[in-house]
């Protein structure tokens, strides 16, 4: 009896998978997700030192010891962050250039920025929600204020006179101090600078006399006396300052911000890729002694699904353009 034609197709299949497995090494299974072979690299936006920096290692060497192969943080200051995202937005959608993007970078340059040299929505692909930095108000003492409502009246009595640093147009430093200025009724000039640590140095210096600055870069100053505190701008304590109140505690009732990162590549990455790198990732800041290790540094752990995040970054936008506009801050 002759072979049916379905049975003549499947001995050919069968012959043709014999010759794919015959072809391929030992040990290597067919169509395997076997990302990442070689090493690759999380571009981070602000220069070494600051809370995004610490952050990003600590990522980093998860992914690492997880993935089993290098992951290398490439620094890349710069224009708000703009500097950093236009490469990652350039770069091949493979998995191996990821980038630890903040609320700056993806919300808030939308508003900020006349024109862009990338999309914050469609060269970007969502891994996960990892962290939310924490704040303080520091000044240097020679200032003379030791309390938020001094510091506050020390400031209203010299309209237009004093300086305030951030860590570059557009970041939270920045953005904090306009909506505590909006808020309070002050007038203070804006000095940036290439990053938090930078920025906090100039307080210590005496160079400018007070700003918002990220707890990661400000807390060695802060334990050493060097720089005084008045408020974080967060909604509750934060616990590497316990003592030190929130704004709205402090007499501006209300009044709270915070500041979230998360971890994106381009668009057109596997999806296989992101579902491995967002399984790591939220398993990582989701662990008890990690979340010690982060609040150390001023950092709240936070996590999500591609899909959250993608839905988080659309509403940030929304929120960040209106805050943009009701503070009066003019376009770059």
């Amino acid at each position: 009896m002759g072979s049916t034609p379905m049975q003549r197709s499947a001995g050919l299949s069968l012959s043709f998978a014999a010759l794919l497995i015959a072809a391929t090494p030992i040990g290597t299974p067919v169509l395997a997700d076997d990302y990442p072979q070689r090493a690759v690299t999380m571009v981070v936006p602000l220069p070494p030192g600051g809370a995004t920096d610490l952050f990003a290692r600590l990522l980093a060497q998860e992914l690492r010891e997880k993935l089993h192969q290098p992951f290398v943080i490439e620094n890349r200051p710069g224009a708000g962050t703009t500097v950093a995202a236009a490469a990652v937005a350039k770069s091949a959608p493979d998995g191996y250039t990821l980038f630890l993007a903040p609320m700056s970078t993806l919300a808030v340059n939308a508003a900020l920025y006349k024109a862009l040299p990338y999309d914050p929505v469609k060269d970007f692909a969502p891994i996960a929600l990892v962290g939310q930095s924490e704040f303080v108000l520091i000044a240097n003492p020679s200032l003379g204020a030791k309390t938020f409502p001094e510091l506050i009246a020390l400031i209203q009595g010299r309209p237009g006179q004093l300086n305030y640093a951030s860590a570059g147009p557009g970041t939270p430093h920045h953005i904090f101090m306009e909506l505590l200025q909006r808020t309070a009724g002050l007038r203070m000039q804006h000095v940036p600078f290439r990053g938090g640590v930078h920025a906090v140095t100039a307080v210590v210096a005496g160079e400018i006399p007070l700003m918002i600055a990220d707890v990661a870069s400000a807390l060695a100053m802060i334990r050493d006396g060097k720089v005084n505190t008045f408020a974080v701008p967060s909604p509750g304590r934060v616990t590497a300052l316990p003592d030190v109140p929130t704004f709205a505690e402090s007499g501006l009732p209300g009044f709270a911000a915070t500041s979230w990162y998360s971890i994106v590549a381009r668009t057109g990455t596997p999806r296989s890729t992101i579902d491995k790198l967002n399984a790591v990732l939220t398993g990582y800041v989701a662990r008890p002694d990690v979340q010690d290790k982060l609040a150390a540094i001023g950092i709240r752990p936070l996590t999500s699904t591609p899909e959250e995040l993608e839905k988080f970054i659309a509403a940030e936008i929304r929120k960040w353009a209106q805050v943009v506009k009701d503070a009066g801050i003019s376009p770059e």
